[in-house]
């Protein structure tokens, strides 16, 4: 029998932030423009939060049922250690892919019906990253889809739901978060380098190599930061503020350029999605009190 915390372990709870940091800066922005809808926020944030989970799974599944994890560095994987079957991990994905579905249906109701082909894109795309015959994070296309998905589509949607307009900043907010996601990924799959070249995963970890992919980390921390003097320049400059979640990308940083390498950049990956979180926090405090 499978217990709750192997599946509290399996939706790996420290990822949840990447899910949480799209929305609060996405609502931040629709209430500095006094749009802010605060349970159309909400639903905003179950869909996030159920396509993480999703995401967390599905990999789990996918990777499991070709070895990829047998001999993986990191968080436990259900069906790599065998804690449970492929099947019911299958199920857990599709049960949290239905849950963001029935959220995401509401959101579109009561916006804009387009947004149905919009989450729809967004399922598949979290399916098809390790999922299907010919996965395209295994061809080094995954940081492309976190970008897209957990950064640009996560915080520009979350602010056009509520404000139903473009928002440039929101955009802005998008490229932060995005970078600070994919920077997640890129440490993940640093570490991974080992394990995915033998498994025949050519991530673009696995594609760039162990020394490029360091500077790459290096280089979204950069974008990130770039992102906020964007926001801040579109909205007020109070949003600045938000540069101090460098303080928090320090370590992580540090840790990568200084050649941390297998369970060494574990603690990477819990100090990237600290720092993303901190950018969302920090970059919305000014926008939510003079919105």
């Amino acid at each position: 029998m499978t217990s709750p915390a192997d599946w509290l372990a399996g939706a790996r709870p420290r990822t949840l932030p990447a899910a949480v940091a799209p929305v609060l800066a996405g609502t931040a922005v629709a209430a500095y423009v006094d749009q802010a809808v605060w349970w159309k926020a909400l639903l905003a944030l179950v869909v996030s939060l159920a396509l993480q989970v999703a995401v967390n799974y599905a990999n789990d599944y996918s990777d499991g049922i070709r070895g990829t994890d047998a001999d993986r560095v990191g968080p436990m994987r259900l069906v790599g250690s065998g804690a449970a079957t492929p099947g019911a991990v299958k199920t857990a994905a599709f049960a949290a892919f239905g849950v963001a579905a029935v959220a995401g249906l509401v959101l579109a109701a009561t916006t804009a019906w387009w947004l149905v082909a919009v989450g729809a894109v967004c399922v598949v795309a979290a399916w098809f990253y390790t999922g299907g015959d010919k996965p395209y994070g295994y061809l080094g296309l995954g940081e492309v889809m976190v970008f897209v998905f957990f950064g640009l589509v996560a915080v520009i949607g979350t602010t056009y739901v509520q404000t139903q307009a473009w928002e440039w900043p929101a955009l802005y907010a998008g490229v932060g978060i995005g970078a600070l996601a994919c920077a997640i990924l890129v440490a993940n799959n640093l570490r991974d380098i080992p394990t995915d070249t033998v498994a025949g995963k050519r991530t673009l970890a696995v594609r760039l190599g162990d020394e490029r992919t360091r500077y790459l980390y290096a280089f979204l921390v950069l974008v990130a930061a770039a992102a906020v003097v964007a926001v801040a320049a579109a909205t007020t400059w109070w949003a600045l503020l938000g540069l101090v979640f460098l303080g928090r990308a320090v370590a992580p940083t540090r840790a990568v350029l200084g050649g941390a390498a297998g369970p060494a950049l574990i603690p990477v990956l819990a100090g990237t999605g600290a720092a993303e979180l901190a950018w969302a926090v920090l970059v919305a405090a000014p926008l939510l009190v003079l919105g």
